[in-house]
C-alpha cells in the first residue's frame, strides 16, 4: 500500500487536542491545500473563516451541541459555501447574471466539501487531527451573526485542528461490496446486515461492552429527530432560493 492510501485509510476523529499551537504559516498552507482540490468550472465556491475569537469559539461550541473542543483545539475553521464572490466577479464583466438557482447552492456545497476535505488529508500528513463539525447547521443563523457572513453564503460545516492527544481505533466502513456497483444499482442489504455485526464488535470493544448498537440503529436519530427542517427557509433567506 502507498503512503497516500495508507494515510487516507488511516483517518479518524480527535476529539481531544494536546495544548501546542499550529504554527500560522502551516494553516496558511493546509489552506492553500485545500484550494488545490476540484472546483466545478474553477467557480471555486468557497470561503474559510478562521475563528480566532475566543468567545466566538465557546459559543460557537454551544451552539454545536457542547462540542467543547471547539474551543479546545488549537484551530477552529467554518468551511463556507459562497455564490457572493463568483457571481459579483462575473456581474463585473456586465453578464446578466442570475442568482438563486439549486444548481448554485449544488456547484457551492459540494466545492466547499471537497476543499475542505483536501485541507484534513494535508492536516493529518502533517501529523495533525482533525474533527468535522456539522453541528453548526443546529443554528446557523447565529453562526453566521457572529462571522458576519453576507448573502449567498452559507456556513457547510466546521473543523477543528490540532496535534492530536489520543489515539482512537479507525472506525470501520462499509465493505466495497456494498458501495462499489456495476453497470447499475443492486441492493445491498446483505452487506449490511454484515457489517452492522462489525460495528456491533467494535462499540462494544470501544466502550468495554456498555454501548449495545449498530450502524443501522445508530443512523436512527439522523432521520427522525436530527432532520434540521430550518435549514430550507435559512438558506433562502441566505439568496439560495434553489429556483
Amino acid at each position: 500500500m502507498n503512503p497516500t492510501i495508507e494515510l487516507l485509510k488511516s483517518h479518524r476523529s480527535i476529539r481531544k487536542f494536546t495544548e501546542q499551537k499550529i504554527p500560522h504559516d502551516l494553516l496558511v498552507e493546509l489552506v492553500s491545500a485545500g484550494q488545490s482540490a476540484a472546483t466545478s468550472s474553477h467557480v471555486q465556491a468557497y470561503s474559510v473563516i478562521h475563528v480566532k475569537n475566543p468567545t466566538n469559539r465557546e459559543k460557537i461550541a454551544e451552539l454545536a451541541g457542547g462540542q467543547a473542543y471547539v474551543a479546545s483545539a488549537s484551530d477552529f475553521l467554518v468551511f463556507c459555501a459562497d455564490m457572493k464572490r463568483p457571481t459579483e466577479a462575473a456581474e463585473r464583466t456586465g453578464a446578466n447574471v442570475v442568482r438563486g438557482m439549486t444548481e448554485q447552492l449544488l456547484v457551492a456545497s459540494v466545492d466547499t466539501a471537497l476543499m475542505a476535505q483536501n485541507v484534513a488529508i494535508a492536516a493529518e500528513s502533517e501529523g495533525l487531527g482533525i474533527c468535522y463539525i456539522g453541528g453548526i447547521r443546529n443554528d446557523p443563523q447565529t453562526v453566521s451573526e457572529l462571522l458576519r457572513l453576507p448573502e449567498h453564503v452559507y456556513p457547510v460545516f466546521g473543523m477543528c485542528l490540532g496535534y492530536p492527544a489520543q489515539t482512537p481505533d479507525i472506525k470501520p466502513r462499509l465493505p466495497v461490496e456494498a458501495i462499489l456497483k456495476e453497470d447499475v444499482y443492486t441492493e445491498d442489504r446483505d452487506e449490511v446486515t454484515t457489517f452492522d455485526a462489525s460495528m456491533q464488535r467494535y462499540y462494544s470493544a470501544r466502550s468495554g461492552g456498555t454501548k449495545d448498537t449498530d450502524w443501522s440503529h445508530n443512523l436512527t436519530p439522523l432521520f427522525d429527530t436530527k432532520l434540521r427542517p430550518h435549514m430550507r427557509d435559512f438558506l433562502i433567506e441566505r439568496g439560495f432560493t434553489m429556483k
